[in-house]
């Protein structure tokens, strides 16, 4: 059975890049990683140049895969639909988030976002497999990887660069979990 690729939206994957810890990507999904052309270019801005920088290095390591959405496609259709808003009841998205959840709902993939106000509705229709920072630390964790000490650490990195990850702290999120 082949492992499902795994959609970054820029959100999480930048909490990643913010902290120097895109190694913890590489050890858990190296080759399944993609990165949806819209996340590579949020990520382009002049302003960041060393999140480009990481995520070039990313690419030409076969550790991630860039994937363009081209025109006239299953994808493309669902995407312009999420960044129109054109449903009833459904609110336009970001472009980066867009491309994710079409390329992960066309490929059966899984969907990585923190972003639970705009996707989760998604998440649900779509019946999309999904992944948070959180659910990316705990697992890392598990692989015996990180300390749950670590992990505060990263936590605390992450936010202090506006990540939002929904807790105060990691510990705070293991026990959420865990009921």
């Amino acid at each position: 059975m082949t492992e499902s690729l795994l959609f970054f939206d820029t959100d999480c994957l930048s909490a990643f890049l913010w902290v120097n810890q895109e190694n913890l990507l590489e050890q858990l999904y190296c080759g399944r990683i993609v990165i949806p052309a819209e996340v590579y270019k949020e990520l382009s801005i002049p302003t960041i140049p060393h999140l480009k920088a990481k995520v070039d290095l990313m690419l030409k390591n076969g550790i991630a895969r860039k994937a363009s959405i081209q025109t006239e496609t299953k994808e493309y259709h669902l995407y312009r639909k999420l960044v129109t808003a054109s449903d009833s009841g459904h609110v336009i998205i970001g472009d980066g988030e867009a491309a994710a959840i079409a390329l992960a709902k066309v490929y059966n993939g899984i969907l990585v976002s923190n972003n639970l106000k705009d996707i989760l509705v998604y998440v649900h229709e779509f019946s999309l497999q999904h992944k948070t920072t959180g659910t990316i630390l705990k697992e890392a964790l598990e692989a015996g990887l990180i300390t749950e000490v670590f992990g505060n650490q990263l936590w605390q990195g992450m936010l202090k660069k506006r990540r939002k990850l929904g807790f105060l702290t990691f510990s705070d999120y293991l026990k959420n979990e865990s009921q």
